[in-house]
């Protein structure tokens, strides 16, 4: 009788809701990198044993019905970027809810963002909630209590909640329009790109008290967390990295690109800038001379809109977002190795 009881409730199921928002359970055992696709809603899942697509997760909103072994709703609404717990248990994407590949100078005014919580080995949801405004990445403090994401309004505001229950603990005011949060390489610090005010707010994680506020140039979009216990500053609009240094909480050095940045990454093994290109579909990248500053030392080709960068060891991935596709890089010869095709406009990219 079960045999024929299952089949025919999954008909009746297929007639009254689309199937490709089901999110059935996965075994992700593998070490693995987890890539956004914003157009697509889903995250591909490459096992980098092999550098080949091995899971794909349906992201949903979880509006609606919840069945054993899958979550089923409405498509999670450009999903953005994408953090992990320091346990590496759960991953956590922001959804703004447009497509931001072609810049922020965007008005966020009365536009609703989600955070998508999900479990980093079974694929599935664990929680979604609505943001106050729109958002632009959801991360956990380096003590795994919080999920810190922005409030992309004029009075820009920081929203931090409680990492087990999401209630939400407290707000912290900011500049205008912030963009990605951050936190220092030692975790003592988060650090806030303000878009508007062309500053990065720097907060204390334990106390929620600011402790700086630092100039740098034109839209800045993430201080991204290099582990020289420097921040490294993408200016959209200014077409430059700022490089703050993390105990003093000024900038160091300023490098012109000329051209707007997608994303920066420190490599400390070889200690390199990377700064993505997308216009050109290219990663540049730089090396400190003898007296710390950095100089411009080549390029190479990924594809187009080449944006976010994640380090394993000696491999990079750089997702494309007008390609479609995950560059797979050897560090050392700066050459692509392999192209790997996903999703539609993967954004943001996390390495378990």
């Amino acid at each position: 009788m079960k045999k024929i009881i299952i089949p025919i409730f999954s008909i009746m199921l297929g007639g009254c809701m689309n199937m490709t928002t089901e999110q059935p359970q996965l075994n992700i055992n593998y070490p693995a990198a987890y890539v956004v696709n914003g157009e697509s809603s889903t995250l591909s899942v490459i096992n980098l044993n092999t550098n080949e697509v091995t899971d794909l997760i349906q992201l949903t909103d979880n509006s609606g019905t919840q069945m054993s072994g899958m979550n089923m709703g409405a498509f999670l609404s450009y999903p953005h970027h994408i953090y992990l717990n320091p346990a590496k248990t759960q991953i956590s994407i922001a959804a703004p809810g447009m497509d931001l590949s072609a810049g922020h100078s965007i008005n966020t005014a009365g536009m609703t963002g989600k955070v998508a919580v999900l479990d980093a080995n079974k694929g599935t949801n664990v929680k979604v909630f609505d943001s106050i405004g729109m958002n632009h990445n959801a991360i956990y403090t380096p003590d795994g209590a919080e999920i810190w994401t922005s409030q992309m309004d004029e009075a820009g505001k920081i929203l931090v909640y409680d990492a087990n229950t999401y209630a939400l603990k407290t707000k912290i005011s900011v500049g205008k329009e912030p963009a990605e949060i951050t936190f220092s390489n030692d975790g003592n610090t988060a650090f806030v790109a303000n878009g508007m005010d062309n500053t990065v707010t720097a907060i204390n994680p334990n106390t929620k008290i600011i402790v700086g506020t630092i100039p740098v140039g034109l839209n800045p979009v993430g201080a991204w967390t290099g582990s020289d216990n420097r921040m490294y500053v993408d200016n959209e609009d200014g077409q430059s990295v700022s490089i703050i240094d993390v105990k003093t909480l000024k900038v160091v050095e300023t490098i012109a690109l000329g051209f707007m940045p997608g994303y920066v990454a420190y490599q400390g093994d070889m200690k390199e800038m990377w700064v993505t290109d997308p216009m050109a579909g290219k990663v540049h990248w730089w090396t400190k001379d003898t007296s710390g500053k950095m100089i411009h030392a080549g390029a190479f080709a990924t594809a187009g809109g080449s944006h976010a960068i994640a380090f394993k060891d000696m491999t990079a991935y750089v997702t494309n977002q007008e390609a479609a596709s995950v560059s797979v890089i050897d560090v050392m010869q700066h050459k692509v190795t392999k192209t790997i095709s996903v999703g539609k406009k993967p954004n943001g990219i996390v390495i378990r």
